[in-house]
C-alpha cells in the first residue's frame, strides 16, 4: 500500500473508533473497556456492587408496571450507549435491545434494570471478544438466524442449527403436510433455501443453541456457557502478562 499511497507506518493497531486492539502472535482481541468505564462514571456507578448477569431470569418487563415514570432522557442516553458497548460485547446485546423497546415513556423499573446492565458490565470491564489466528471462518446460524449472502457465497450450504426436531422434519419433507396446510407458502423460505442448497438444516441441542442468548434471560450458568461460545472472554484469558 506504501507503493501506491502516501501513508505512515504507525505500527500495530491499538485504538479505533473507542475500541482497543490487542494483538499477540496467536489471538487478537477486541474491548471496549475505557468506554465501559466512563458510563459508570457518567452514571455514577463507578463504586456499584458488580452482578454476575445482566438480567434477572425470572423477570419479565412490561409497559406499564406501576413502578413510576423515569426521566426519559437519561433511560435513552444508558441504553443508546449500551447500544454502541454491544460493538464488542455481543453479551449484553439482548438486555439493550430489550430495554430500547421502552424509549418513550420509560419507568422507574426499566431504569434500574438498565442500571443493572451497567452493574454485570461493572464485573467484567476487561471482557471483549477474542479472534484466534488461522481458525477458518465458517459462517453457521442458529435458529432465529437468517443469511442474505451473495450468489458467489453460495457454493456450500450454511449450517442452520435448530432444537426443534418437529420444525426440521416439516422443512426436510417436501411433501407439503396436511396438517400444515393453515401456513401460507411464504412463510416456507428456509424450506426452499434447503431445497436449493442454500442451507443445511441440521439439530441441535438446546443446551447448545447459541442464539438463546440473544432472545431471553437466561441463569447464571448457562448465561456464561453461552458468553463463552460466542468468543466473549476476559482479557486474562490471553498468554502472557497484558494490560487492558
Amino acid at each position: 500500500m506504501k507503493e501506491k499511497y502516501e501513508m505512515t507506518d504507525l505500527g500495530l493497531l491499538h485504538h479505533f473508533l473507542g475500541m482497543g486492539v490487542i494483538q499477540t502472535d496467536s489471538r487478537i482481541f477486541i474491548h471496549q473497556r475505557k468506554y465501559a468505564s466512563s458510563l459508570l462514571n457518567k452514571f455514577g456507578l463507578n463504586d456499584c456492587k458488580p452482578v454476575s448477569t445482566h438480567l434477572v431470569a425470572t423477570e419479565k418487563l412490561i409497559k406499564d408496571d406501576g413502578s413510576g415514570a423515569a426521566d426519559e432522557e437519561k433511560y435513552r442516553k444508558l441504553v443508546g450507549s449500551l447500544l454502541y458497548l454491544t460493538a464488542t460485547r455481543p453479551d449484553v446485546m439482548y438486555a439493550a435491545s430489550l430495554l430500547a423497546r421502552y424509549m418513550h415513556g420509560p419507568s422507574n423499573k426499566h431504569y434500574g434494570t438498565a442500571k443493572r446492565v451497567l452493574r454485570y458490565v461493572q464485573g467484567t470491564l476487561d471482557y471483549g471478544l477474542m479472534y484466534e489466528k488461522g481458525k477458518k471462518a465458517v459462517l453457521v446460524g442458529y435458529c432465529d438466524s437468517d443469511w442474505g449472502g451473495s450468489i458467489k457465497d453460495s457454493k456450500k450450504a450454511t449450517p442452520l442449527k435448530c432444537d426443534n426436531t418437529s420444525a426440521i422434519s416439516i422443512t426436510k419433507n417436501p411433501v407439503f403436510h396436511q396438517r400444515t396446510k393453515h401456513i401460507d407458502r411464504r412463510y416456507h423460505f428456509i424450506k426452499d433455501a434447503l431445497q436449493q442448497g442454500i442451507i443445511d438444516l441440521i439439530y441441535c441441542p438446546t443446551k447448545d443453541q447459541v442464539a438463546d442468548i440473544f432472545t431471553k434471560s437466561l441463569p447464571k450458568e448457562r448465561f456464561n456457557y453461552l458468553r463463552d461460545k460466542l468468543g466473549v472472554v476476559s482479557a486474562q484469558n490471553l498468554k502472557g502478562s497484558v494490560s487492558v
